[in-house]
């Protein structure tokens, strides 16, 4: 009853905290508990080991992260070519007149929150390519590249990318506000290679400044981000951001 009781007690004190107790600790903590509530009427033998704290505190911290890893959150991005940056540049490493394994692209476009309305910074990529589909008249790369927002740090994906169809590339990891992330995002083809839209379903990170969480402009051929943004006039970027 008494080691029942302590052990209770001890885990409603803790229930609070994550930080390590020492053994000694613990002990004072349900000692106090009992007698304060009148219970110490019998001499109680309270053995508290290090262990049992230890596990305790280590099921508090890996529930915490569970919730907070559990949590998905979606972040929509456009990538526009706008034919400034000498991107994407083909090499034909092939040596062959038509598209073949072993082709590289190097790229690199500009990105715009979901809304339009500020620029987010840039794109910074290569693909790899696997795979020229004549019959779907288009081509299956592999693609490693990152997104940079600025201040807010980066995020790096990798997966299949095809000129042809919509495709879900793995979330790979990030830095800033996306330190820690891993997920995945949708790739959407509105014009190959000049307009895409994604869709960011991330976890494992805490929540999203507002900035970047707009509401999105609905995909299409006509979109265009709003001419302040397009200029990079102040109020209309992100903090910094990358260019």
């Amino acid at each position: 009853m008494a080691t029942s009781l302590a052990t209770v007690v001890l885990k409603a004190s803790l229930a609070g905290s994550t930080a390590k107790l020492s053994t000694a600790t613990a002990k004072a903590m349900v000692a106090q508990n009992l007698f304060a509530s009148g219970q110490h009427k019998k001499p109680l033998n309270l053995k508290v080991s290090c262990a049992a704290v230890r596990s305790f505190v280590l099921s508090s911290q890996t529930d915490s992260s569970e919730r907070r890893s559990a949590k998905v959150q979606e972040l929509n991005v456009y990538e526009i070519n706008e034919r400034d940056r000498g991107s994407p540049a083909y090499l034909r490493l092939s040596q062959k007149s038509v598209n073949s394994l072993g082709d590289l692209v190097p790229f690199s476009n500009k990105i715009y929150t979901g809304d339009l309305k500020k620029r987010a910074g840039i794109t910074s990529g290569i693909c790899i390519l696997i795979k020229n589909e004549q019959e779907k008249k288009g081509d299956r790369y592999e693609a490693i590249y990152s997104f940079y927002f600025g201040d807010y740090g980066h995020i790096s994906v990798q997966g299949p990318y095809l000129t042809y169809a919509d495709t879900y590339l793995a979330v790979t990891g990030g830095s800033g506000v996306f330190e820690g992330v891993y997920g995945q995002v949708k790739l959407h083809q509105i014009i190959f290679p000049f307009k895409l839209f994604y869709t960011f379903y991330l976890k494992g990170i805490p929540d999203l400044p507002e900035e970047l969480l707009g509401q999105a402009v609905p995909p299409s051929v006509s979109v265009e981000p709003t001419a302040a943004a397009k200029a990079c006039e102040a109020g209309a970027t992100l903090p910094n951001f990358t260019n």
